[in-house]
């Protein structure tokens, strides 16, 4: 699990093909000392196992699945990636719960300055958009961020000057692709709305103020 604040912005070492997934390799600020073979690690969004280290750099193995529901197979040697090392059980939670389960991709639609902050405008499909609510979290190739405006075809998030500097969205252009993974919480209220849990309804949220 993992809180959306990213701890360093690691460059691709290496990304080569491994049966049907790849291995991936990263050069990284992170301690490494701290690291160890089989501990979790979010990659712009998307939650690996560490499988090897050594001079500055650590691998992972990326499966099919993370292949196919990410913009990994658009990674090449030198681009950057947000990573954050998984939250030790006595951690802080300064962001959101973040399972590194991305839930499809995103495209920058448009980037516009805010003051210092920019806002950025994502075009997302519509089976994510249905976990998407104002004000509502959400996380952008693994950056918690607040959703502050809902469009039929995506979502808006400001990102201020600090966010701007220590993560890849510093240097993101209109078109980029995005990780996108919806707030958890979500998607358990719409389960249960959708029936699968007879305990909470419509009626019952409503009556308790929360509809």
């Amino acid at each position: 699990m993992f809180t959306g604040i990213v701890e360093d912005v690691g460059t691709v070492d290496s990304f080569a093909p491994k049966g049907t997934g790849a291995v991936l390799r990263i050069a990284a600020g992170l301690p490494l000392g701290e690291m160890h073979a089989g501990d979790s690690v979010s990659v712009s969004g998307a939650c690996l196992t560490v499988t090897g280290k050594g001079s500055g750099r650590f691998s992972a193995d990326v499966s099919a699945e993370t292949l196919g529901r990410t913009t990994f197979r658009s990674l090449k040697p030198g681009m950057r990636v947000n990573l954050e090392r998984a939250m030790p059980a006595s951690g802080r939670l300064d962001g959101h719960l973040v399972y590194g389960h991305v839930d499809g991709v995103g495209t920058v639609r448009e980037i516009r300055p805010a003051g210092d902050s920019k806002v950025f405008h994502i075009r997302t499909d519509l089976s994510i958009m249905k976990f998407v609510v104002f004000k509502g979290a959400v996380a952008v190739d693994g950056v918690s961020l607040t959703v502050s405006a809902v469009h039929p075809d995506g979502f808006e998030v400001a990102l201020i000057p600090f966010t701007l500097e220590r993560t890849t969205f510093g240097g993101m252009r209109p078109g980029d692709r995005v990780n996108v993974e919806t707030d958890i919480v979500g998607k358990y209220v719409l389960r249960h709305l959708e029936g699968t849990d007879r305990g909470i309804s419509r009626d019952f949220l409503k009556k308790h103020g929360f509809a």
